[in-house]
């Protein structure tokens, strides 16, 4: 696992890091995630949750503990409190709180929406955050929040990569911002590679930031983050 951090830049702290598969070398994500299929998606998720914690307990400061964010595969969960039981006892082993735990799910993939809305709503009963992972490239983003309003949403990073020279982006994001804020859903802009993108982000009202302009994933640790901006 790789960490990158998402900053909350009124408290210019680190919110949260996300956990990010690589391989045992450190390669990049794509050439492991190749190799899942059906016959071993289930045990992999398992295994990147596992895994995620137990660094996690190790990296993590004790006191002003941030979130730890999670990536799951929905379509490897065949019953979402029958297959949480390993991620609760290794929380359970590490002493790692549930409430500082995010599961996100990326809704590029075509979904079952009761599927998914069965597991958001089992996780938030057990104590987890949830979040939407890519909201703006996915299927059935919109339909979905009308169902169901998960702790974060972040926005795809093709929404904000040259938000300072485009002005559509810069409406769309503006009134997804409004829309999500009325629905009391917390909103992470990722893949902020500039300071002219986060100058923008930072005066629409985005507080959750998250790329390589603040830091870049560190593998098996945590990324020193640059506030310059």
């Amino acid at each position: 696992m790789a960490f990158q951090p998402i900053v909350d830049m009124r408290s210019r702290q680190v919110f949260a890091h996300e956990a990010l598969v690589r391989g045992a070398d450190g390669s990049g994500a794509y050439g492991v995630l190749s190799l899942i299929d059906p016959d071993n998606r289930y045990a992999f998720d398992q295994q990147c949750r596992v895994r995620a914690i137990e660094l996690a307990s190790r990296l993590f400061p004790r006191t002003d503990m941030p979130h730890l964010s999670i990536n799951f595969m929905p379509n490897a969960v065949y019953e979402p409190r029958a297959c949480i039981r390993q991620t609760l006892e290794t929380a359970r082993r590490t002493d790692f709180p549930l409430d500082r735990i995010i599961f996100e799910f990326t809704e590029v993939e075509k979904l079952d929406t009761d599927h998914i809305l069965n597991i958001l709503r089992s996780y938030r009963e057990i104590g987890f955050k949830t979040a939407i992972d890519d909201f703006g490239a996915g299927y059935s983003g919109l339909n979905l929040l009308t169902r169901f309003q998960p702790d974060l949403v972040k926005l795809d990073m093709d929404l904000i990569r040259g938000i300072d020279t485009d002005s559509i982006k810069q409406v769309v994001v503006r009134h997804t911002l409004a829309m999500l804020h009325d629905l009391g859903v917390t909103v992470v802009c990722e893949g902020v590679e500039t300071a002219d993108e986060m100058e923008v982000l930072t005066d629409l009202g985005v507080n959750l930031i998250q790329g390589y302009y603040l830091a870049r994933p560190t593998f098996e640790g945590l990324s020193p983050i640059s506030l310059a901006a």
